[in-house]
């Protein structure tokens, strides 16, 4: 099985920046203890500031992986072009927020992902991403 993590704007630093919200942990570490906790899997990452090279990226793994996990950071207020090339892939989409987005500023409520996602994981920290992975793996397996 082949799954995608596309990660959006600013979450190259996480461990870094808000660390009341993100955490302490970086992507590339905790990345590394999910691949090493499932070997079945054949995972790729990969994080762009850029709304083009995410919808690049979307394009180039949505007809042959099994399944994309998907956190869009703050494109996912305001980005139709990114929910348009969820609705033109074949791969099924989860949409991963760190943080609870509902709990947060008024605008973040708003997302132009979750209708064209599978379905949406948010307020779990990083530990959304796993419970994503073992969404899409038991239901691929089926």
């Amino acid at each position: 099985m082949k799954v995608a993590i596309i990660n959006g704007p600013n979450l190259n630093l996480l461990g870094k920046r808000e660390t009341g919200i993100y955490g302490h942990e970086s992507f590339e570490t905790f990345f590394q203890g999910l691949q090493q906790r499932n070997p079945e899997v054949t995972l790729t990452y990969f994080q762009s500031n850029v709304e083009g090279e995410l919808i690049n990226e979307l394009q180039r793994v949505g007809f042959d992986y099994d399944g994309i996990i998907l956190n869009p950071g703050g494109y996912t207020h305001t980005s139709v072009a990114i929910g348009d090339a969820i609705a033109a892939i074949k791969s099924p989409v989860v949409e991963v927020h760190i943080s609870n987005v509902h709990a947060r500023e008024e605008f973040r409520r708003i997302s132009h992902v979750s209708a064209k996602a599978a379905g949406t994981i948010c307020g779990l920290g990083l530990p959304g991403y796993e419970l994503a992975l073992n969404w899409l793996s038991s239901t691929i397996a089926r």
